[in-house]
């Protein structure tokens, strides 16, 4: 009988000595019960990760609505990713909305349409909801980033790993499914447009930004929750994606490192740019984080001053790359 030889991406030794080193620092780093302002430097915000609008009416069978297009729009252009109706001492409830929150974003694939979780019971049950759809969305994406680095005669182990990426995503959409069902909500459809064919440039900028910057974050943030959550399956199941995610950051590095002998001075400039451009924007998303205690209790996200940590770590590796 012959053994399966799985041929992997070469490990990304700078990555992971920097994720290990903020994981194991996690007790120390600044905690996300309340605003530390003072102690990391910054002036508190107002919260907007989630909005209460108010009272809501109950429905004639004892429910109540979920009129998620009330939601206003966030005051910095994030997404509202949908709402939840929260009891209140009187026997009603009101309206909370919930907007996107510092979560890994995977490799979103272009074109990728937001599509908000119209029926979740609660904040953990939204956030994991949104979760699963990201995950079912890296699938396409790659998919499509397989078959492109074999039509660009990319080495087999890059596409073999883009492949086995996809798979993971499988995987890891059951598992988020699983945890928003437990939590009374469902996955929004993927809605996706058909990909287009693109130069070898713009699937190269795309792995900068949603590889090297995104989803390296996200195995970031997956770790991070793999260690703090003090929900025991949330925290096991998160042990397990981020081992994924870290290996699918490390094929977006292998990627660009493989490019670099293709491109001309000008391109290989221009994919860097697009990584600095890519840790700006991330950069701004993270200094305007707060998510709510349920999600850093139960959840494992990190506070703010904790997603500030994992984003200067990350701001090391891509800075340097």
């Amino acid at each position: 009988m012959t053994r399966r030889t799985v041929v992997l991406v070469p490990k990304h030794r700078m990555l992971r000595r920097t994720l290990y080193g903020l994981l194991l620092a996690a007790p120390l780093l600044p905690g996300g019960l309340a605003c530390r302002g003072e102690e990391v430097g910054f002036v508190c915000e107002p919260d907007y990760s989630a909005l209460n609008l108010g009272p809501i009416a109950v429905q004639a069978d004892g429910g109540f609505p979920r009129p998620c297009g009330l939601c206003p729009p966030h005051p910095d252009g994030v997404s509202n990713w949908g709402c939840s109706a929260e009891g209140t001492a009187d026997g009603g409830a009101d309206l909370i909305c919930h907007y996107q929150s510092c979560f890994g974003d995977g490799r979103r694939p272009e074109g990728l349409r937001e599509s908000a979780v119209l029926d979740s019971g609660s904040e953990l049950g939204a956030l994991f909801a949104k979760a699963a759809w990201l995950e079912a969305a890296s699938v396409p994406a790659f998919l499509r980033l397989a078959e492109e680095l074999q039509a660009n005669g990319a080495p087999d182990v890059l596409v073999k790993a883009a492949r086995r990426s996809a798979g993971d995503e499988v995987r890891h959409t059951r598992a988020m499914q699983a945890l928003a069902r437990r939590h009374g909500a469902e996955m929004p459809e993927v809605d996706l447009p058909p990909f287009e064919p693109r130069s070898l440039e713009e699937m190269l900028r795309e792995n900068a930004v949603e590889g090297c910057v995104r989803e390296t974050f996200g195995a970031f943030v997956a770790g991070w929750q793999g260690r703090t959550a003090r929900d025991p399956e949330v925290r096991g199941t998160m042990r397990a994606i981020a081992r994924d995610e870290l290996r699918h950051a490390e094929l977006a590095w292998a990627v660009d490192a493989w490019a670099q002998e293709h491109l001309s001075a000008a391109q290989r400039e221009g994919l860097r740019q697009s990584r600095r451009d890519a840790l700006r924007s991330l950069g701004e998303e993270v200094d305007g984080h707060h998510p709510p205690e349920p999600l850093i209790h139960d959840a494992g996200l990190p506070s703010r001053a904790q997603a500030q940590a994992l984003f200067q770590g990350l701001a090391a590796v891509g800075l340097q790359a």
